[in-house]
């Protein structure tokens, strides 16, 4: 009797397992995030806000360095060739060179066209509509999350626009005169500065450049000279010397600067940097 009974729970112990087992493998397996990759931090940061959990992201480019230097490293062949989906500005010399070397034809090359300054919050919220659009072309089945992670990032935008104007406001920067790295250009004039002369990378800043910018700054009375820490942080250095006016170096990629990895982290250490220099 008592061996009947050990027989007997010893199959129903078996029996509990195997459907435990059985019950585990009908469970749908949540699907692999989506392999994505993008040239630089801009467009990496971006697809992290609206792809959220659905998506793992490489960023090729340090957003500290210019990606006109970009030197193609043998890990990102790899990245590229195990990508899904692969994101860049249309500028980026090494990107078609990256693509063909990586021999990946499942991959989907798509080049977010969004014209302006990137840091400046109207830009940044176009470029949401389109990388919006890429996610959701090649990852359908999770377009509602994307939709509504782009609608909660684009409000992000509106408010950090708003707050940071008011502080623009509040310290009168407005018509300003300043000199700045061109790359600069579309972000400051956001900020409300009047830029006076734009200028290159360090290599461009011949004596004959340097000599006319010195003398357009002096005539404006130009307050401020801001160079583009990716393009050359320094460049910018000894004109305002020459001049007599204050210089700032700003980041045009979240990242740039220690504990900047979002854009909006980003944009506001650009105004802290601004109204610092302008002792504000």
């Amino acid at each position: 009797m008592k061996a009947s009974h050990r027989i007997h729970t010893i199959l129903l112990i078996l029996s509990l397992v195997a459907l435990l087992v059985l019950s585990s493998g009908c469970q749908a397996k949540p699907a692999p995030p989506l392999q994505v990759v993008t040239t630089t931090s801009l467009l990496g940061s971006l697809v992290e806000r609206i792809g959220g959990e659905h998506v793992s992201v490489t960023i090729l480019v340090p957003p500290g360095s210019c990606p006109g230097h970009f030197d193609i490293k043998p890990g990102d062949v790899q990245a590229v060739a195990d990508g899904k989906l692969f994101l860049k500005h249309g500028w980026e010399g090494f990107a078609d060179k990256l693509i063909e070397s990586a021999k990946n034809p499942d991959l989907k090359v798509v080049t977010i066209e969004v014209k302006g300054n990137w840091m400046a919050p109207p830009v940044q919220s176009q470029a949401v509509d389109k990388v919006l659009a890429a996610l959701s072309e090649v990852d359908p089945a999770h377009k509602d999350d994307f939709q509504k992670n782009a609608e909660a990032y684009k409000k992000i935008i509106e408010d950090t626009e708003k707050k940071l104007k008011e502080k623009l406001a509040a310290a009168g920067v407005e018509g300003v005169p300043v000199l700045c790295g061109k790359y600069q250009t579309g972000f400051v004039k956001w900020a409300g500065f009047n830029v006076v002369a734009t200028y290159g990378r360090p290599e461009e800043l011949t004596p004959q450049v340097v000599k006319e910018l010195v003398e357009k700054g002096k005539a404006a009375g130009v307050k401020l000279v801001i160079d583009n820490l990716q393009s050359g942080p320094d460049a910018g250095v000894e004109i305002a010397k020459e001049i007599g006016a204050a210089h700032v170096t700003l980041s045009n990629f979240p990242g740039g600067f220690e504990g900047t990895e979002t854009w909006e982290k980003a944009i506001e250490k650009n105004v802290e940097l601004l109204l610092e220099a302008l002792g504000k």
